[in-house]
C-alpha cells in the first residue's frame, strides 16, 4: 500500500482552491476587486456546493458549505473531508484560513470576487464597477465586459441564483467553474 505525504495528498485540493481562486499570475491583468456588503444580497442563505474547476484540460472538484447574512459572507472548502480553506467578510475585511499547504497564490478576496460576481444582484454590482467596466444581465446569463471585451460570462439553471447550477466562464484568467448547489 502507498503511503502519500500530506503534501502528496493535498497537490490535488491545492490546484482546486488555486483554479477556482483564479490566482493571479505577475504578468495578468489585475483582479476586479469587487468587495460587496453582505447586505446587499438581499436575503440570507446558506447552502452545500460542489465546485468543479476546468482550466488548462484538468478538471477538480472540492465541496464548500456558504453562509451569507446582512451582517457577514462565511465561505468553507473542504477535501477529502478535511478544511483546507475558509473566508469570513463583514464588508470591510477579507479574513481568511488556509492549511498551510496551500500556495500562497490561493487569495480568499478572488474566491469573493468570482462568489459576488455570481449571486450579488446586477445593480448592486454595476454601482461598485470602476469605469470601463460594464455588465449585463439577460436573465439567465451576465456578461461582465471591461471597455468592450468580455471579462466573464456567468450562466444559470435557476433562479433565484444560488440554487441549481452556476456557471462561470472567466475569458481573462482562461477557467471555468461550476457551482452545483444542494437541494433542500
Amino acid at each position: 500500500m502507498q503511503h502519500l505525504t500530506l503534501f502528496e495528498r493535498l497537490s490535488p485540493i491545492a490546484a482546486v482552491l488555486l483554479l477556482a481562486a483564479c490566482a493571479t499570475a505577475p504578468q495578468a491583468p489585475a483582479r476586479l476587486g469587487l468587495r460587496l456588503v453582505p447586505a446587499a444580497l438581499g436575503e440570507t442563505i446558506s447552502v452545500q456546493q460542489q465546485l468543479t474547476v476546468e482550466r488548462a484540460g484538468t478538471t477538480n472538484d472540492l465541496v464548500a458549505a456558504l453562509e451569507v447574512d446582512p451582517q457577514h459572507v462565511s465561505l468553507v472548502g473542504l477535501a477529502m473531508g478535511m478544511r483546507v480553506l475558509s473566508l469570513d467578510f463583514d464588508g470591510r475585511e477579507v479574513k481568511e484560513w488556509r492549511h498551510a499547504m496551500l500556495p500562497s497564490q490561493v487569495r480568499a478576496a478572488d474566491v469573493l470576487e468570482d462568489l459576488q460576481l455570481t449571486l450579488w444582484p446586477l445593480a448592486e454590482i454595476a454601482r461598485a464597477l470602476p469605469p470601463g467596466w460594464t455588465i449585463v444581465d439577460d436573465g439567465l446569463r451576465r456578461t461582465l465586459s471591461r471597455d468592450g471585451a468580455v471579462v466573464a460570462t456567468v450562466s444559470y439553471s435557476t433562479m433565484p441564483r444560488w440554487q441549481g447550477t452556476a456557471v462561470l466562464d472567466n475569458v481573462r484568467y482562461g477557467y471555468r467553474l461550476t457551482v452545483v448547489s444542494a437541494t433542500e
